[in-house]
């Protein structure tokens, strides 16, 4: 095994600049350390419901903290572009928000305890927000580390490599936890202990990246008048570029559609299908094996088709899979090995489920990149993570809502409809188009 690893590791940096040498090492277990903490987060919304007795409200809350924080970009970037120190800025931001995971190892390991204290369930919301508060500081920082050290013809690859050992791990931990939670299911106070370590360790790895701040490139203009002008290039792109924006315009519906059931889902698994952890764990880590092997695959239709025909596949895929959960509701026949229960209904779920995981990945990445020059691609990324943080504010509390007064049926279909309007979206636009992009 050693022989292997040895040997991976010399195949990989072969060529390599020392600094390129560094940086990759330091990349890689950043990301093996921040690949336990998302695992341990993937079946987070579960743990909120069965271990902490979370309320269905409540629990839309937790997953839209993820997502709406990147509401900050306008106001961080032109913060970050004052910044010198980017080591620094990312080992305290990381140590701030990742450190308060370990405060979970004193909630109580008892259901009365929970249902008689509200404030445990506000507490695990707040240290979550507080967690997520630091992805927009250190995703943008990453990216610029990484860009600073590596050569282009090395970045691509060496950034796949640290990200396929990353999502081992993710893998393994998630299937791993899951056992663990099924045996004890206040194992997560513990278990966030060793997250909070892993956390902080990643950053302290990140935070040696070499970096050199180029010397008179620090924005002169106020923090005001930076967030102004970041406002009014978006506002421009949305208004001048009409292929863009018909591609938001898709993602909008496809995003009212998955954020308003993902965590439906989350309570339909819990509550009608009667999931254990393990159960849970098993098809989480099921479809994203699946997507490992289809990345590549969808990663050459990508490159070989307009990403608005590409979007149209990816969101009628979860338009299937939302539908599957239908079914699910209606044949919830099963079949059990040990400790495992394979729901008959859920097998299309999980496939196309695996389509969705392994085109998304891809188009959320790169797909805005397309629709402008290189030297435009911030911006335009920019502007689908804040429309994105944008439908995070109501999405998510809408879904449960609707399930609250309609039902699971109800909830699921109409995310259907929105991702068919989002597929129609796609298509029209294209076929509309008299300038299609030419790939």
């Amino acid at each position: 095994m050693n022989f292997m690893a040895s040997a991976f590791r010399a195949k990989t940096t072969q060529g390599l600049l020392p600094v390129e040498k560094r940086t990759f090492r330091l990349h890689l277990w950043y990301t093996i350390f921040d690949n336990f903490v998302l695992g341990v987060l993937a079946l987070n919304e579960f743990v909120f419901l069965r271990s902490v007795n979370g309320t269905s409200l409540q629990l839309s809350f937790l997953f839209q903290f993820s997502v709406v924080v990147f509401l900050l970009l306008i106001f961080t970037s032109a913060w970050l572009s004052r910044v010198s120190d980017k080591p620094r800025l990312v080992r305290r931001a990381g140590i701030i928000t990742r450190a308060p995971l370990a405060l979970l190892l004193f909630f109580p390991h008892s259901e009365a305890a929970m249902l008689s204290n509200s404030w445990y369930h506000i507490a695990f919301l707040l240290i979550f927000f507080i967690y997520y508060l630091g992805n927009p500081m250190l995703f943008p920082t990453i990216n610029l580390l990484l860009k600073k050290n590596y050569r282009h013809e090395h970045f691509s690859r060496l950034y796949s490599y640290s990200t396929l050992w990353g999502k081992v791990v993710m893998l393994v931990v998630v299937f791993l936890y899951g056992v663990l939670l099924d045996y004890d299911k206040y194992a997560y106070t513990w278990v966030f202990f060793l997250a909070a370590m892993a956390g902080v360790a990643a950053v302290i790895l990140l935070s040696r990246i070499p970096y050199e701040a180029v010397p008179g490139n620090i924005p002169q203009s106020g923090i005001l008048d930076s967030v102004r002008e970041s406002i009014a290039r978006m506002r421009s792109i949305m208004k001048q570029n009409t292929p863009f924006r018909h591609f938001e315009l898709g993602f909008m519906f496809y995003g009212f559609g998955f954020m308003s059931t993902v965590t439906v889902i989350t309570i339909f698994f819990e509550k009608e299908l009667s999931m254990n952890y393990f159960t849970m764990a098993t098809y989480k880590n099921s479809y994203n094996i699946i997507a490992l092997f289809l990345i590549p695959f969808f990663g050459r239709v990508l490159g070989r088709i307009d990403p608005r025909k590409f979007g149209a596949i990816t969101f009628a895929s979860v338009m299937c899979y939302l539908l599957s959960l239908v079914l699910a509701n209606y044949f919830p026949q099963k079949i059990v090995f040990g400790n495992f229960s394979l729901f008959y209904s859920l097998i299309p779920y999980l496939l196309f489920h695996s389509i969705f995981a392994a085109t998304m990945s891809l188009l959320w990445s790169i797909g805005s990149a397309y629709f402008c020059t290189p030297d435009e691609a911030g911006d335009y990324q920019s502007v689908h993570l804040f429309l994105t943080a944008f439908r995070s504010l109501f999405a998510p509390l809408l879904g449960v809502l609707f399930y609250q007064k309609f039902g699971f049926v109800f909830t699921f279909a109409m995310g259907a409809a929105m991702l068919a309007m989002a597929v129609v979206v796609m298509i029209w636009s294209y076929k509309t188009d008299q300038n299609r992009i030419k790939l």
